[in-house]
């Protein structure tokens, strides 16, 4: 009769009984309690009504209704108000639930606690809430669980406060469904509590308290929540145990979690078995984890039929799936398609991939509605797509408030493109802010401009080509060197610059050596520099060469000098006339100069 399948408890001096979870008539007879059964029945003969009382209790348990009634009734006569109750219960069993009202009402006046319940309970399945509340109250009053977490339950309906102050009673009286509900609640509120920036950690070790006396009693969910807690925790070994617990009592969500605590782990193949077994008992992410495991191992078709599975689950990343599997084969009409219906229910990383999918198909216009509905939904990367797609409009103001929704919520590119926007508009303490943020996740084009801007405010060193200054490493040089660690050219180029001021000719050349094989025609052309400073004039030719190809003018006109001083004249004047052509102006005009000198040594 319990509100959430509980059945119906007898509880007072023994006589009151769960029938599902107690002995048989065999089990009975095998552990002796059949000669106590026949104590009792002799004393009931002789009109002992507590012996009644405890003998219809005890039939009643085994679920003997018909050698049980006459006892209750008897006792009940003689005024044993748990007879009454217990005559109540066996009743309501039978069929006749106003019957058994009348008893549970002659019980509860009589003091049961146990009584007050039921016919609360009884109250409650009628709709007459107000008869319902005074029964359960009196029930609760008691100390009786039961009847507390009934009470809590139909203040909760209302939206009654006083609803809590119940539940907590009937969870600190043992009760595990109302532990559960009562860490749900603390749960959520310091969820809420959480987004509004409280410090809630002590509501968080109260919610593991009630979770874990919920769990200890056997409640599927709470070992649920329980687990993930742990998970979230990093005590990964403590979660497993009691994801496994809930999972082997038929809780899908469970296995599935342990499936993917098994596959983090490594141990892919027992974690498809229990992805399997919460795939089957309809449990939609895991159909997806198998679907994209099969995926992960080319087998499509396997993986088709497991995303269907959980679409047919109601798992809308399902859908999303199957069409990143087409996208990935090449089925674009049917990847659009499964997009669409993702996107239709609400899939906002559905609706960005579609809006992807159909600006490379060249429909603008129909992609910008579905990245601002992506964007909307929380989409962030949509929110930068959108800004992508207004900055190729010529809309910066609109690009740049997309930019800076995708930076808040963390969008490193996002980040980048604030910082250029704000290092653009002079406005240097915002530049830095994002760019930082930017470097900091991971972005070697914001690593290299916050270096810069830091570069910047340093106080002016005297000028030089390969540097001979020595100083100590600076947090812009850090920046430099995280960047060209990253493979970004120009920091590469400027880190060697840094090298070589500090003297260190062998990193300087490595940092040269790398932008240049990755095709920095400065790294190519301060290698050079460098080699021909250390007397490999040569070589350092060969680098030049690759410069002034690339389009690097100081590199042709030192060309033009070497193939001069060679006395290869005409190579000369062709290399000077490629620096002329190039500049800078200052490059310009020595190159003519040179130019013009070699012309006339070949004419003469």
């Amino acid at each position: 009769m319990d509100v959430m399948g509980d059945k119906a408890t007898l509880f007072e001096s023994g006589r009151f009984v769960q029938p599902s979870e107690e002995p048989t008539r065999d089990d009975l007879s095998d552990t002796g309690d059949a000669g106590e059964e026949v104590r009792l029945a002799l004393a009931a003969q002789s009109g002992d009504a507590e012996a009644a009382s405890v003998l219809g209790a005890m039939l009643l348990r085994r679920g003997d209704l018909d050698g049980a009634e006459p006892q209750l009734r008897a006792a009940t006569a003689a005024g044993d108000r748990a007879a009454a109750n217990n005559l109540g219960v066996l009743l309501h069993q039978r069929g006749y639930a106003d019957e058994a009202a009348g008893w549970w009402r002659i019980a509860a006046v009589a003091g049961s606690a146990a009584a007050a319940h039921a016919l609360g309970r009884h109250h409650r399945e009628r709709g007459d809430e107000p008869a319902a509340e005074y029964w359960l109250r009196q029930s609760a009053e008691q100390g009786h669980a039961l009847g507390a977490y009934a009470l809590a339950d139909l203040l909760e309906h209302r939206g009654d406060v006083s609803a809590g102050h119940w539940m907590r009673a009937a969870a600190e009286r043992g009760h595990r469904e109302a532990a559960y509900r009562l860490a749900r609640a603390i749960d959520r509120k310091a969820g809420h509590e959480d987004e509004a920036g409280t410090d809630n950690a002590v509501a968080l070790a109260e919610t593991e308290q009630w979770y874990r006396q919920a769990a200890a009693r056997g409640h599927r969910r709470a070992a649920l929540h329980l687990g993930a807690i742990l998970e979230k925790r990093g005590e990964l070994k403590e979660a497993g145990r009691w994801y496994l617990t809930s999972a082997k009592d038929g809780e899908p969500r469970a296995a599935c979690a342990l499936g993917f605590l098994l596959r983090d782990a490594g141990d892919t193949e027992n974690a498809a078995v229990w992805w399997l077994r919460a795939a089957q008992d309809g449990d939609g992410n895991a159909a997806n984890a198998l679907g994209a495991l099969h995926a992960e191992r080319g087998e499509t078709q396997t993986a088709e039929r497991w995303y269907r599975a959980a679409l047919d689950a109601g798992d809308d990343n399902g859908a999303y799936n199957l069409g990143l599997l087409c996208a990935e084969q090449g089925r674009t009409a049917q990847a659009e398609q499964w997009y669409r219906r993702a996107a239709y229910a609400g899939h906002r990383e559905a609706a960005n991939a579609l809006a992807i999918l159909l600006l490379q198909g060249g429909d603008t216009t129909g992609a910008e509605p579905w990245f601002s509905k992506a964007a909307e939904a929380g989409s962030v990367d949509a929110a930068f797509n959108l800004g992508i797609l207004y900055t190729g409009r010529g809309a910066e103001e609109m690009a740049l408030r997309w930019y800076e929704r995708a930076a808040a919520a963390g969008h490193t590119e996002a980040a980048l493109q604030v910082g250029i926007a704000r290092q653009r508009e002079g406005d240097e303490p915002a530049a830095e802010r994002h760019l930082r943020c930017a470097a900091g996740g991971g972005s070697a084009e914001a690593a290299y401009r916050l270096a810069t801007l830091l570069d910047a405010r340093r106080p002016p060193e005297p000028a030089h080509e390969l540097g001979e200054v020595v100083h100590e490493k600076t947090e812009c040089e850090e920046w430099y060197e995280r960047a060209a660690s990253q493979g970004h050219r120009r920091a590469q180029v400027r880190v060697g610059m840094l090298a070589a001021a500090r003297g260190d000719v062998v990193e300087a050349a490595r940092w040269y050596r790398e932008a240049a094989e990755a095709g920095s025609r400065n790294g190519a052309f301060n290698l050079g520099l460098l080699l021909a400073r250390e007397g490999s004039e040569p070589e350092a030719a060969v680098w030049w060469t690759r410069a002034a190809d690339a389009g690097h003018g100081r590199a042709a006109l030192r060309l033009a000098l070497v193939y001069a001083r060679r006395g290869e004249l005409a190579e000369g004047q062709r290399w000077a006339d490629r620096a002329v052509a190039l500049g800078p102006a200052e490059v310009s005009e020595r190159a003519g100069r040179l130019r013009d000198a070699l012309r006339e040594e070949l004419s003469a």
